[in-house]
């Protein structure tokens, strides 16, 4: 399983890259197609399609209003079904982007509903979006902090649940190892096929995971041979966690394992990786931890807890290291992993890239080979900040439509 892991973990950017760009094709081929006439050429990204409309699609949209949207791929040849493919599409990334910032197993991730969206407002009026997740093998319920991108997904999803609605529709899901159907609740992860709406089962979410593993490799020639299944996320995320230097106590804890061994098997550590983080940090913090540590906090360390998130906040956005932990990176916050930039920060970023080029010229003319592959490495990690924030820009504000309890 470590050596499937090490093979993963590398391609997993290339992945997401290629899951979130079909995705958005597909969106913008939907789009395009539905405006479009029948036998109407149609160019989208770099590829050519023409609008498709037959006599059963008339008769259907006669009888129901509106029909699937069909379009002929003329660099195949292939006839494409564009509305059932893009929901698929969507689904499908939906699923890759919450199982990995949530490391969450299948059952769980299809046991997500609206009600399980909840947020704890701070003293300061910072409010913190949380994620419950429901008891599953372990019968052990947790609630796990939801990151900008995961608060993206959860919200791009209940977008979709609810056009044309007023709030998320209720589906039913059958639990296949107690024998039951669940009560009616306005479960994430359903989909609409025809008539009918049901929250996806495991099977369908690993056939479709499989499925989008072939396709992606048919036109990125360096994922073929690689197929992603909804457990491999959940020990890339315990793997990224801990590598990025999270104690494996509080990686158990937000897996949902009530064992810190269990973790540790999830993990794949590599090699350099393993004395700086197991034999030194690990170890000797698992042996220090006594039993009272896990007693009801009181009112003065529950201070210092809130505390801590005001002083990890930085000049370039927010410092991520987990509560009672230093800065383990001397300060260093471009090239620290921790550090999650703020988009207003950008203009910052640049100012900070062309003090850094203005350095490396004079390194450079000087001769001081040591601080060019210094200032080398920030630039690199600094282009990879900005990157982010970009990202991030982009997202905007997002709405999670979380429930309230009307008197």
């Amino acid at each position: 399983m470590d050596g499937r892991i090490r093979l993963l973990q590398p391609l997993l950017p290339a992945f997401v890259a290629a899951v979130t760009a079909r995705r958005d094709h597909l969106d913008d081929l939907l789009k395009a197609a539905t405006d479009a006439e029948p036998d109407q050429a149609l160019t989208v990204g770099a590829k050519n399609y023409r609008r498709l409309f037959t006599v059963g699609d008339a008769r259907h949209a006669e009888r129901h209003g509106r029909a699937n949207i069909r379009v002929l791929d003329e660099s195949t040849g292939r006839k494409l079904n564009v509305t059932f493919t893009e929901d698929a599409s969507f689904w499908q990334w939906a699923a890759v982007e919450a199982l990995r910032h949530t490391g969450l197993r299948c059952e769980e991730l299809l046991e997500l509903s609206q009600l399980s969206i909840r947020q704890y407002a701070r003293p300061n009026g910072e409010v913190v979006a949380l994620l419950v997740v429901a008891p599953s093998k372990t019968d052990r319920e947790r609630v796990i902090p939801m990151t900008a991108e995961l608060f993206h997904v959860i919200a791009t999803i209940i977008r979709r649940l609810t056009r044309n609605r007023r709030g998320v529709p209720l589906a039913t899901r059958f639990d296949k190892y107690e024998r039951i159907t669940s009560a009616p609740q306005p479960f994430l992860f359903q989909r609409t096929i025809g008539q009918r709406t049901e929250v996806i089962n495991p099977g369908t979410l690993r056939a479709e995971l499989a499925k989008l593993s072939d396709a992606l490799a048919v036109e990125h020639p360096e994922l073929a041979g690689c197929r992603f299944t909804p457990h491999d996320f959940r020990r890339l995320f315990a793997t990224d966690l801990v590598n990025h230097g999270l104690p494996i106590h509080i990686g158990a804890a937000l897996l949902g394992h009530l064992d810190v061994q269990t973790t540790h098997g999830y993990v794949t550590v590599f090699q350099e990786d393993v004395i700086r983080h197991y034999q030194i940090h690990l170890a000797g913090r698992r042996a220090a931890r006594a039993a009272r540590e896990y007693r009801t906090p009181t009112t003065t360390e529950w201070a210092e807890f809130e505390e801590h998130f005001d002083k990890r906040k930085v000049e370039l956005g927010n410092c991520w290291r987990p509560y009672a932990t230093p800065c383990e990176h001397e300060h260093a916050c471009i090239r620290c992993p921790m550090l999650q930039v703020d988009p207003v920060m950008i203009q910052r970023l640049d100012e900070i890239n062309e003090d850094l080029i203005t350095r490396r010229e004079l390194a450079e003319t000087k001769g001081w080979l040591g601080e060019l592959e210094g200032i080398d490495l920030t630039l690199r990690f600094l282009h990879d900040k900005r990157a982010d924030a970009q990202r991030l820009a982009r997202l905007g504000p997002t709405d999670l439509g979380i429930p309230v309890i009307r008197p």
